[in-house]
């Protein structure tokens, strides 16, 4: 990363697909194959350009895919399981970008040094980079 605006950015999209995961999940449960509604649709459209950006090429979770069709509208299902891998993806991001200075206190990675930004620890092991 970057600056702390990269670290916020991140953090951001985090709490937002895991916001949409907890909302889109629910109507999975409930009516899997029904479509999405083109305003959650947008929302959802919307999070997952900020993850293309934050995330960039080597994070990205699919290769040809940027952002649902809003003609060919998603079933509660599909969307459930992109936004699962976004978020796989951004922890997998956040992950190789801490440090731990010791203590268990975890730390971003900017510009390849330790920032005082604080961090929880890695989830994920080894990294994409």
């Amino acid at each position: 990363m970057e600056s702390k605006e990269d670290v916020e950015l991140l953090e951001k999209l985090v709490g937002q697909l895991q916001g949409l995961h907890t909302e889109i999940s629910a109507l999975s449960k409930k009516s899997p194959n029904d479509a999405v509604n083109p305003f959650k649709l947008k929302l959802v459209n919307k999070v997952l350009k900020t993850g293309n950006d934050v995330l960039g090429e080597s994070y990205k979770p699919f290769e040809e895919f940027n952002q649902f069709d809003t003609d060919d509208t998603p079933s509660n299902s599909d969307v459930t399981m992109v936004i699962s891998q976004y978020m796989e993806e951004a922890e997998r991001f956040r992950s190789d970008n801490v440090m731990n200075r010791g203590g268990g206190q975890w730390y971003y990675i900017i510009q390849d040094e330790r920032s005082d930004i604080r961090s929880g620890p890695p989830t994920k092991i080894g990294k994409k980079r």
